[in-house]
């Protein structure tokens, strides 16, 4: 039923105001009585729950950053099933990101191309969000994606991501920094190692006690995924993000002409879904058999999260199918792995939080 309403209907709306629009129907389902409602059909098993970062996820599945920008949708994410809820990106300073229109659909492809630039509201105001959430949503576990402001100069970066680290951690049940989307100038050039690691270095300091992770790019070559992980590690960091959107426009089913008046930004959705794996290989034998390690890309199924958890991934998270599959995925996700294996999501063996 779903699918025929988003063709039929969503598909006529411009992407961004569709997404608004759901945001809206998220945070009334995020409302009581709604949340009781809703999370008596959607909840997650006790036997499904994961204990990584020192945390308790109530399951393996999450939805990952970019969806909920500024942490308004947390409670109504976590009442409809998602283990966890990684907001932002946030960045120190607020922004309102690229000019529109900066989402496109890629419906053959189930994917989106997005320039959005990290449009939120800024540390600030996500903190202030995020201490009513701690009263009031106590269980919903939140993990905080921060990036660089655009109107900071590269070479300044350092104190960007500290400015939001020392405001956002101390709230976050993890913080994870983003130097891999493709949509805010000079910022995947901080993945290089020379860069990153003073960056990470100073971050992890900022965060005191929060779990600290980074989340990288598909689109590096494998021997520097490989020498991130290995940094990440080094450092002291908590676990890595496998992966952020790519550049790449590789296989698609899509109109050409119609993938090119989309134009430049990230690409997400099914055509990652296989690249996720590689670059899920790649960093798992870079790191400790207990390190974290997040998969993202290309999640659709419950099949698709079995796979990356099977390859070694501690959790697991999605979003654009999410656009696809209509406000019971998560649902559909949970009760799909208890299908393929009686049982499965039990509690995994602690990953680390980082030395």
């Amino acid at each position: 039923m779903y699918s025929l309403f988003f063709r039929h209907v969503l598909t006529r709306f411009d992407p961004e105001f569709a997404h608004h629009a759901a945001m809206a129907v998220i945070r009334v389902v995020g409302a009581r009585p709604f949340s009781w409602a809703v999370r008596a059909i959607t909840a997650p098993t006790p036997e499904q729950q994961v204990h990584a970062l020192g945390l308790t996820f109530p399951s393996a599945f999450g939805v990952a950053a970019g969806f909920d920008k500024n942490a308004v949708g947390v409670r109504g994410l976590d009442a409809l099933g998602f283990g966890h809820v990684e907001i932002g990106t946030v960045t120190a300073i607020p922004q309102d990101g690229n000019p529109k229109p900066r989402l496109f659909r890629l419906v053959p492809d189930r994917a989106v191309i997005n320039r959005m630039g990290f449009n939120n509201e800024g540390a600030d105001a996500a903190a202030r969000r995020l201490r009513k959430l701690r009263r009031h949503a106590p269980r919903a576990v939140i993990g905080v994606n921060i990036g660089k402001s655009r109107v900071v100069e590269v070479e300044d970066a350092v104190a960007d991501y500290v400015a939001s680290a020392s405001k956002l951690a101390p709230l976050a049940d993890y913080l994870a920094v983003n130097v891999s989307s493709p949509n805010t100038p000079g910022l995947r050039g901080l993945q290089a190692v020379e860069t990153l690691a003073p960056l990470l270095r100073a971050v992890r300091e900022a965060a005191g006690s929060t779990p600290l992770l980074v989340k990288i790019a598909p689109d590096l070559p494998d021997d520097e995924i490989e020498a991130i992980a290995r940094l990440a590690v080094d450092e002291g960091l908590a676990g890595i993000i496998a992966h952020n959107t790519t550049i790449a426009r590789d296989g698609l089913r899509t109109d050409a002409a119609v993938v090119e008046a989309a134009g430049a930004g990230g690409l997400s959705g099914a055509p990652l879904k296989e690249r996720s794996l590689e670059v899920l290989a790649v960093v798992k034998a870079a790191v400790p058999a207990d390190f974290c390690v997040i998969a993202v890309g290309g999640v659709e199924t419950a099949e698709d999260v079995q796979r990356r958890l099977d390859a070694g991934a501690t959790l697991v998270q999605g979003y654009t199918a999410f656009l696809y599959q209509g406000p019971l995925w998560a649902r559909q996700i949970n009760r799909g792995l208890r299908a393929i294996t009686p049982g499965a999501g039990r509690a995994r063996p602690e990953a680390s939080a980082g030395a």
